[in-house]
């Protein structure tokens, strides 16, 4: 019997934290379906200051941060005054894997709703150059794996009664598998665990669809939302939905 012996990082022990908390609460799961075939040839025309086209993921974050901006509730956290606290910057966190392999890094880009896509892509392509320049990076992620587990679990627990503490060390939305199937279709599920909305972007493949009244080959992009329903009941979540299907559809950030 032959067989290799891997170490387990101590950065996956803060993944591990994350699923058992997440375990504990109440997400409602939505499975879409979007064509961004005009996105992506849009993206085909835009450079930025390295040549390069802007990002798709930056693109994903800039759509998802507009859509919040539509409807504020799917990002509000509850305090301990039973309040729902409903924040007007949207901070996008999105996890960036620096080299293949690697465990990802949860970036947040702050004030998502009110950036280009170019200066997003900007800060992603940055990150992932330097891995070592993102604030989370340097800061409470760096140091989590480096104390008692009941440690890290209290700290989470307490960060979620006060959401303006939550806001800074974890943002208000997060966005996660930006391309998890490469060239294939395929959902994802993730977990949630602390945020009020999960996006979580799977695969991209041509399939075909009515379009202008006749059936044509797109390129479609699977995603998943998933919602805390202790916060965001079933209308609000679908009508949110419906604005971002929308959105990325006409590539409206990039207009």
């Amino acid at each position: 019997m032959t067989y290799d012996r891997l170490p387990f990082t101590r950065d996956r022990e803060v993944i591990v934290d994350a699923g058992f908390l997440a375990a504990s609460r109440h997400v409602i799961h939505a499975l879409i379906e979007v064509d961004v075939t005009r996105p992506r040839q849009l993206l085909k025309g835009t450079s930025g200051s390295d040549g390069r086209p802007h990002s798709f993921t930056a693109f994903i974050v800039g759509s998802v941060a507009q859509a919040v901006q539509a409807h504020p509730v799917v990002h509000a956290y509850r305090n301990l005054r039973r309040q729902l606290v409903v924040f007007h910057e949207i901070d996008v966190v999105t996890l960036i894997e620096p080299t293949p392999g690697a465990v990802a890094i949860p970036h947040i880009i702050r004030g998502a709703n009110r950036r280009t896509v170019r200066d997003i892509s900007e800060e992603v392509r940055s990150i992932q150059a330097s891995p070592g320049s993102s604030a989370q990076r340097s800061g409470l992620v760096s140091l989590a794996p480096r104390v008692p587990r009941f440690v890290r679990l209290l700290f989470i627990r307490a960060l979620k009664l006060n959401p303006h503490w939550m806001k800074t060390v974890e943002g208000t939305v997060i966005v996660t598998s930006v391309g998890m199937f490469g060239n294939r279709l395929g959902w994802g599920i993730g977990f949630l665990m602390a945020h009020t909305l999960g996006v979580t972007v799977g695969g991209i493949g041509e399939r075909p669809v009515v379009h202008d009244g006749a059936i044509a080959i797109r390129e479609c992009l699977d995603m998943t939302l998933s919602f805390d329903h202790d916060i965001v009941d079933g209308a609000p979540a679908a009508r949110f939905a419906q604005t971002i299907t929308e959105m990325i559809e006409n590539g409206s950030v990039l207009g």
